[in-house]
């Protein structure tokens, strides 16, 4: 099912610029603690495990499962599906999924990233994978 959504431009910051460049480029990436080895989400200078500063860039495959995830029937611009999903990396998002029909969704199920354009840097939202 596709989708003729408008988008809002994503605020980012300096911290956050190599994400947002990936994405334009249709990668999506998290960061590693270099000193406990710890991936994590969303991407920020100190690791939330050890507080180390010595953190890097890493693309993620960009695929994960659904955690939970919850149904919102009455919105103004319609249903939409929102939900945590955690990464064959290890992290855990919450995120929106998009490009399905939402009783096929699942705890469980397989999903991936796809990119959702806007005036600045696409979006990354996630789809189950068929």
């Amino acid at each position: 099912m596709s989708e003729t959504k408008t988008y809002p431009k994503p605020q980012g910051n300096p911290e956050s610029q190599p994400f947002w460049d990936a994405a334009a480029q249709g990668k999506f990436l998290i960061k590693r603690c270099k000193a406990c080895g710890e991936a994590h989400y969303f991407p920020r200078a100190i690791c939330p495990f050890c507080f180390s500063d010595d953190t890097v860039w890493e693309e993620s495959a960009g695929e994960g499962e659904i955690y939970t995830f919850s149904i919102m029937r009455k919105s103004p611009t319609g249903p939409y599906a929102i939900g945590y999903v955690t990464l064959k990396e290890g992290p855990s998002l919450l995120t929106n999924f998009v490009d399905c029909d939402f009783k096929d969704l699942k705890i469980g199920t397989r999903v991936k990233v796809v990119f959702k354009p806007t005036d600045g840097a696409p979006l990354p939202f996630f789809t189950p994978i068929p």
